[in-house]
């Protein structure tokens, strides 16, 4: 998806915008009463896109931002690559490897209560109050809990959407651990572009623990805010005749002006993680669907190619834009799990691992409110709970996660289409279920 894959924690829902792709319907942090529920809204059952052509009234385009509306989304988050420019993470010309199946009957009748519930749900349930399109659990690197729902399937694609910084998170941390990218280096030393902008004088290691202080607002519900001049300046849409604003990401990013002070607190924003990607190729010479190919995906023998998003000139979007088979993202959390050990390989430094799970600032991390992550921290773009599991997540809106439990020895991969794209509409749920099954699994 070209932009939009992260919201803070007191964002309101995209709305209708000129020029730009994402459109949500509803602006509250649970489901509205009126939005029908999973099984009603199984993008299969209702008919999207299906026909030669499909029915009008069944169709989504991405021109006309239809494509994000509710419950038409549900379809589109697994088809993004028919809809709009991509460019490929190759799996490489290697067979893939295997990933051993061990189904536990069990899991489905795990119970928890929800946080701010009364009533015991059970994990089965959880999967429909979440709106899972499909969840792999791996237990001691066996698949013990796989399954479907929708449009999505074992040999297709859906957007990881936030979960791509963390991706992108862990590729910048194993160059500063190689010592292709210094850390402690101002951005400008590496993209002389962002020299005058409120990135030129930011370290790499403010960028990648989102400790920068820009004058950049998320707030959707504010038609000024930066992040429509963002979205416009990354949609491939061809712009108005009297448009004369920033053409791609890069051009957007030169223009981002200071707020406070760099890394005094934490400030969740998609631009670093955009920012990030430019300094990993500038560094590499190689743009991030490349070096995510050749340093990861190739290694890992993954089942199924990925792909990013793209802007006008198709640059990839770092921020948001991976999509991927389900079970190779179980396969890419199994080896983070292993201490970056996949495929009798370490792909990723064990160093770069030890560190991400040890956490960043967390009182810096505190400074941004978060009442369901309290005691958290971030740190390489992911978010690391601080717990005695040592649990660790890569989250991304309307319900991706990627979760990382090593005590549990289980690693929890879901992508879903929830109609409220904040994480505080799913966290409620996810949180305690993930804890349950964790304990469950440790039983």
């Amino acid at each position: 998806m070209p932009h939009l894959l992260a919201l803070p924690r007191n964002a309101a829902q995209p709305i209708a915008a000129v020029l730009m792709c994402v459109i949500s319907s509803f602006a509250s942090a649970s489901t509205p009463a009126t939005v029908p529920d999973a099984a009603a809204s199984d993008p299969e059952k209702m008919g999207w896109m299906i026909g030669s052509p499909p029915p009008a009234d069944r169709t989504v385009r991405f021109e006309d931002g239809s494509y994000f509306k509710f419950p038409a989304m549900r379809w589109s988050v697994s088809n993004f690559r028919q809809l709009m420019p991509t460019i490929n993470v190759s799996r490489g010309l290697g067979a893939p490897v295997p990933l051993e199946s061990a189904p536990r009957k069990d899991i489905d009748a795990i119970s928890f209560v929800p946080i701010g519930a009364k009533t015991p749900m059970t994990w089965e349930q959880s999967l429909a109050a979440t709106y899972t399109d499909g969840i792999v659990v791996m237990h001691r690197g066996k698949i013990v809990y796989e399954r479907y729902f929708g449009v999505l399937k074992p040999d297709g694609q859906h957007a990881a959407m936030s979960v791509t910084k963390s991706v992108i998170g862990t590729l910048g941390a194993m160059l500063v651990a190689e010592g292709k990218i210094d850390a402690s280096k101002r951005v400008a030393d590496y993209v002389p572009e962002l020299a005058d902008s409120a990135f030129g004088s930011a370290t790499v290691r403010q960028v990648l623990d989102m400790t920068t202080g820009l004058k950049y607002s998320e707030d959707y519900a504010d038609p000024n805010a930066e992040v429509w001049a963002h979205a416009k300046a990354g949609s491939p849409l061809p712009k108005p005749k009297d448009y004369s604003g920033p053409r791609s990401y890069y051009d957007f990013l030169q223009t981002v002006q200071p707020l406070g002070e760099h890394g005094k607190a934490f400030a969740y924003k998609t631009v670093n993680t955009d920012v990030l990607g430019w300094v990993i190729s500038r560094a590499t010479g190689r743009n991030v669907a490349q070096l995510l190919s050749e340093r990861i995906w190739n290694r890992l023998g993954a089942e199924q190619d990925a792909y990013f998003t793209v802007d006008s000139i198709g640059t990839p979007f770092a921020g948001g834009g991976l999509n991927t088979g389900l079970r190779d993202l179980a396969r890419f959390g199994e080896m983070l799990r292993n201490d970056g050990k996949f495929n009798g390989q370490q792909i990723v430094p064990k160093a770069v691992v030890d560190d991400i799970r040890h956490g960043g600032d967390k009182q810096v991390f505190a400074q941004a409110g978060y009442e369901l992550l309290k005691g958290w921290s971030y740190r390489s773009m992911w978010w690391v709970t601080n717990k005695e599991g040592g649990a660790f997540m890569a989250r991304g809106v309307h319900g991706q996660r990627i979760y990382v439990d090593p005590k549990a020895e289980m690693v929890i991969v879901r992508y879903a289409s929830h109609p409220v794209a904040s994480n505080s509409a799913n966290d409620p749920v996810t949180l305690p279920a993930f804890e349950a099954l964790a304990q469950h699994l440790n039983n």
